[in-house]
């Protein structure tokens, strides 16, 4: 058995089973997709928490690559001391700026979202007054050597978001030109790949 491992979780709506197309990449690792369950952080946090402390009892060298959400629930989770190295694509970090902006497009003040806990928007997301509480008072904490993919047309996230993130915790952060937050086209998807091979070998071409 190798003592490293790499573990891929996926955003909202992603599957575990991604992990997949990610092998050749670390070849002298064993790969897994975290098929988490949780769809709030405070269940995020005991879920990635126990599930890392079991893999870290197998595993000396523990890599993860997370995307959006799923970076996000990892960060809060408190595992980071568990983790070696993170390859992190598009990930949400500023969950209270990005409740406060759905907040802002909806017209809904913070009045309006604590009076009725729970708000369900046109669009099908839901705004919820627990998590916006949540989120203030469990700020991220985040010290994993870690590499960062961000497109700059990424509708959830500004560039001075990631950035001043990407400074604060002492990340590489990639930007890619007309990227997405997600990296779904073909060039989208070979940009990521390229990037995650490079920054893997130690090269800084970008």
């Amino acid at each position: 058995m190798a003592n490293k491992a790499l573990i891929y979780i996926h955003g909202k709506g992603g599957t575990a089973s991604a992990s997949e197309q990610f092998k050749s990449f670390f070849p002298d690792h064993d790969t897994f997709g975290f098929d988490y369950k949780s769809d709030n952080p405070w269940e995020a946090e005991s879920e990635f928490k126990e599930y890392f402390i079991r893999l870290s009892e197998k595993y000396t060298s523990i890599t993860v690559l997370a995307s959006s959400l799923g970076a996000y629930f990892l960060m809060i989770s408190g595992a980071g001391v568990m983790i070696q190295k993170a390859f992190f694509v598009s990930p949400i970090v500023d969950m209270e700026r990005l409740i406060q902006d759905m907040m802002k497009y909806a017209n809904v003040s913070e009045d309006d979202l604590k009076a009725k806990s729970t708000i369900h928007l046109s669009d099908g997301a839901v705004l919820s007054w627990d998590y916006l509480v949540w989120v203030r008072n469990h700020p991220i904490v985040w010290n994993v050597p870690t590499f960062i993919l961000y497109g700059e047309k990424d509708h959830l996230q500004s560039l001075e978001t990631m950035q001043t993130f990407a400074e604060a915790v002492g990340a590489d952060l990639t930007v890619m030109l007309n990227g997405e937050h997600w990296f779904h086209t073909d060039e989208q998807t070979e940009f990521r790949n390229r990037w995650l091979l490079d920054k893997r070998k130690g090269k800084n071409e970008y």
